[in-house]
């Protein structure tokens, strides 16, 4: 046998594949993996079939398809008081995923330090290894996940290239304000760092609060790399299309990566974005559409044993299990999908150091009869 020198030897299946299987098999509700179990809008589905049939299923431009560019252009302008050149300074991917992996790959040298605050999205640190860099891990604070400053400002070195902040945050639902942002300008000022914001969930923040996205702030916005996701906005994850913000020199490098990886993404279904985004409200609604599932769920669990931690956006809510087992998460973890039949994600696997504060991350982007059918399961517990 032939075998292949691992260039990520201690990277394994993810474990939303690891919990999705294992609800499967079980029999259980499925809140580990964050996607909606409600049909897309009809009438999106339909623009994608119209642009289908007639005839737009050849290669888009690298960049993306002109109409989409200049409808995220005038969609973030409108947002945030922010102006990018649709031509030059958007780039149109398969997915955020894709946009995370060509960010980092253009902006990581060998030997260079990236920051990184953990609990950490799983796709980032492949992408910093790959890419030659040394990851080095800044805590969020538990229980509220916030981050301490001064704690970033000890890990930054001569050798640090990027920040990879992730706001709305996933797994935790914790946010970045307006103190954060000033904190963060201040520690980068004077210093050529980048920044690498994973902003997937900017339309899904809570309870009056203000989506704080690095293109409010020109400082920030001339280093950043800004990745957004129409997955997440319109729930359609498996349809993979994401988009890149950056200023034009970081954005000709990125496209570089970009082209080699994927070079176009779905033409149908960026025509199809680029006409349903004209319905501002769909958007806009979203925070709303999610806050009302967030305060369901947790009203439906409120007679449980386990107890909710803030959850400021995202369609994530982070339950402490302290009050029913001293299991460690990932064993009670699946002791309640196989068990209990409900999955949850344990977000001890973010830690580079296996962080356990006896809590799980479920996912609340679901109809109500099955939040109902999960509440009621743990409810008996």
């Amino acid at each position: 046998m032939i075998s292949l020198s691992s260039k990520l030897p201690n990277v394994g299946v993810t474990i939303f594949t690891v919990m999705t299987k294992l609800a499967g098999d079980a029999g259980a509700i499925n809140l580990s993996q964050g996607f909606p179990d409600f049909d897309v809008d009809p009438e999106l589905r339909e623009l994608v079939a119209k642009y289908m049939a007639s005839g737009h299923n050849q290669y888009a431009p690298m960049q993306g398809v002109p109409a989409l560019r200049q409808r995220i252009a005038e969609k973030t302008k409108e947002l945030y008081g922010a102006s990018y050149d649709p031509d030059t300074e958007i780039t149109v991917t398969s997915g955020a995923t894709e946009a995370l992996f060509s960010a980092i790959t253009c902006a990581v040298n060998r030997g260079d330090e990236v920051i990184m605050f953990e609990p950490a999205y799983d796709s980032y640190l492949p992408a910093v290894l790959l890419a030659g860099g040394k990851p080095v891990y800044v805590t969020l604070k538990h229980p509220d996940y916030h981050i301490d400053w001064n704690e970033v400002k000890d890990a930054i070195t001569s050798k640090t290239k990027l920040l990879i902040l992730n706001s709305p945050h996933n797994p935790t639902g914790a946010i970045l304000g307006r103190e954060d942002m000033a904190a963060l300008t201040d520690i980068l000022a004077g210093t050529d760092i980048l920044i690498i914001s994973d902003e997937v969930y900017e339309h899904i923040v809570f309870d009056g609060h203000r989506h704080e996205s690095m293109t409010r702030y020109p400082e920030l916005a001339r280093r950043s790399f800004v990745i957004s996701s129409f997955g997440k906005t319109y729930h359609v994850t498996g349809w993979k299309l994401g988009y890149c913000l950056a200023p034009r020199q970081l954005s000709a490098e990125f496209q570089k990566v970009h082209q080699f990886v994927t070079f176009a993404s779905n033409t149908p279904t960026q025509l199809a974005f680029a006409e349903f985004m004209g319905k501002k409200e769909k958007y806009l609604s979203l925070a709303g559409f999610y806050q009302e599932k967030r305060d369901r769920f947790l009203s439906l669990i409120k007679e449980s044993r386990f107890q909710p931690l803030p959850s400021l956006g995202t369609y994530f809510q982070m339950l402490s299990y302290e009050a029913i087992s001293a299991e460690k998460e990932i064993d009670f973890a699946r002791r309640l999908t196989t068990v209990h039949k409900v999955a949850a994600i344990p977000p001890s696997v973010f830690y580079v150091g296996g962080d356990d504060h006896k809590t799980l991350r479920f996912c609340f982007a679901k109809k109500d009869e099955t939040l109902i059918a999960a509440a009621e399961k743990l409810c008996k517990i």
